[in-house]
């Protein structure tokens, strides 16, 4: 049973910092690529970030380039997304997510992903 667990959100200000954790089990760790969607009330989830597994390589969301850094531990089979600069537009459940797909694969699209953690809230005020 693959599991997927979402730690670390929170209520910070306008500028600082949070760090994102998503611990996993049930499979071997290295064997998805993993990425980072977020969904604000009233709008679609979208991709943040992802890391994929052959490479390591790591691709962003516009939005959050230079401020936000995804990495992953394999020894710990733990996700991570550093979040600095961080802004009230940035407000959002956070979600971590695994697929199949190997370097290149559309790492946008939240119907490539096979399991989804519950979830960790982030609230920025202004």
């Amino acid at each position: 049973q693959v599991q997927l667990v979402e730690s670390g959100g929170g209520s910070v200000q306008a500028g600082g910092s949070l760090r994102l954790s998503c611990a996993a089990s049930g499979y071997r760790y290295n064997y998805f690529s993993l990425a980072w969607f977020r969904q604000a009330p009233g709008k679609e989830r979208e991709g943040v970030a992802a890391i994929y597994t052959g490479s390591g390589s790591t691709v962003y969301a516009d939005s959050v380039k230079g401020r936000f850094t995804i990495s992953r531990d394999n020894d710990k089979n733990t996700l991570y997304l550093q979040m600095n600069s961080l802004k009230p537009e940035d407000t959002a459940m956070y979600y971590c997510a695994t697929a199949l797909f190997d370097d290149g694969g559309p790492w946008w699209d939240d119907n490539e992903y096979n399991y989804w953690g519950q979830g960790t809230q982030v609230t920025v005020s202004s």
